[in-house]
């Protein structure tokens, strides 16, 4: 592969990824909900959490996720602890901390069950969170896990909180590993619970001290389709730096950023597709930035500063020298399902962040 192919073709590969895919189907639910009674939320749809305000002050937060069947029926005991942990860093992404689990629960066989409810029990214990009850049904076709967890924030970070200027810092937590041949980096099963437990909290404390007020926790989608769906909902563009990205030493398995060749593209294609345990792309004001980006080096995580928020509507990714567009949200929506113009920027949360 010749050097000034490299973006081009790492961008193109992203676009018709799985996670951009699965990404992309939000935007047809979207579209069957137009019409629909806004709901008495603090965001949008869209959002990593629904967020209902607490009379008392606060907001209450809910996420839920169900897994695909083929990763359930394939590892079970995997899917059981993933499923518990993406929803927790969810909650942890709207600066909230969790309360309880539930879960839904469909299975063939009771080996699977079995198997299940061990990951799941196995990350409630990582992360200090109970297992309250859910839904069981063991006469189905075949395995497949939802669940759900229950949260508080004082303060919110919100996807549509970022404005043109931002500094864009991406922190993921690189004491890892692969999870075989999967787009996983597993830097949670093996961790000390209590170090665990003090890195999400980062983010509610990154929030109640006014630091941060706009962030997504990095999804299905890797970082720059992550940060795509904090754009559109913000109705924003941005330009980063892929170098910068924090990323795995080339022992591990990480990527070679200038090398050429099939295998560093491969590499490069897996950490820009990857889904971290710990990993969210935030977007921070230009003077609060060196104070958060510290905040993550005192717990060990990387972090960097990897580009802006820019105004307009496309997001554009630079490698060395080269420069491409990996997405215009004026010409095609990614999750909201219409140009960028369209999405709900002007609620940028202002009330509940007087600091921004």
């Amino acid at each position: 592969m010749k050097p000034l192919g490299m973006l081009p073709a790492l961008l193109d590969a992203l676009r018709a990824g799985r996670g951009f895919a699965h990404k992309r189907d939000i935007a047809r639910v979207m579209r069957s909900l137009d019409g629909e009674p806004a709901p008495a939320t603090a965001v949008p749809n869209g959002d990593d959490c629904a967020v209902l305000p607490l009379p008392g002050g606060g907001h209450q937060l809910l996420a839920i996720e169900g897994l695909m069947p083929d990763f359930v029926q394939q590892q079970p005991w995997f899917a059981g602890y993933s499923a518990v942990m993406v929803n927790l860093s969810d909650v942890a992404a709207m600066g909230g901390r969790p309360t309880a689990v539930v879960d839904a629960l469909w299975s063939a066989d009771e080996a699977t069950t079995a198997e299940l409810l061990r990951g799941m029990r196995a990350a409630c214990r990582q992360y200090g969170v109970p297992l309250v009850g859910g839904h069981t049904n063991l006469r189905s076709g075949g395995a497949q896990l939802a669940v759900a967890v229950l949260g508080r924030a004082e303060r919110l970070i919100s996807s549509f909180a970022a404005r043109p200027g931002d500094r864009l810092l991406v922190a993921t937590d690189l004491r890892g590993a692969w999870q075989g041949d999967a787009p996983f980096w597993n830097a949670s099963t093996t961790a000390p619970a209590a170090r665990l437990q003090a890195d999400l909290a980062l983010l509610p404390r990154l929030a109640e001290a006014g630091l941060v007020d706009a962030g997504k926790d990095i999804s299905m989608a890797g970082v720059l389709g992550t940060l795509l769906m904090l754009l559109e909902c913000s109705g924003c563009g941005a330009r980063v730096q892929l170098e910068r990205l924090p990323c795995p030493a080339l022992a591990q398995g990480g990527p070679d950023w200038h090398a050429d060749g099939d295998v560093a593209q491969a590499a490069r294609l897996r950490w820009l597709s990857a889904f971290p345990s710990f990993g969210f792309v935030l977007a921070v004001r230009p003077a609060l930035a060196p104070e958060v980006a510290a905040r993550f080096a005192e717990q060990g995580i990387a972090c960097a500063d990897v580009g802006e928020v820019r105004a307009g509507t496309c997001l554009d990714v630079a490698l060395g020298a080269q420069q491409a567009c990996l997405w215009d949200l004026a010409k095609a929506g990614f999750i909201l399902g219409g140009p960028v113009d369209a999405a709900p920027s002007a609620m940028r949360l202002v009330q509940e962040h007087p600091h921004a």
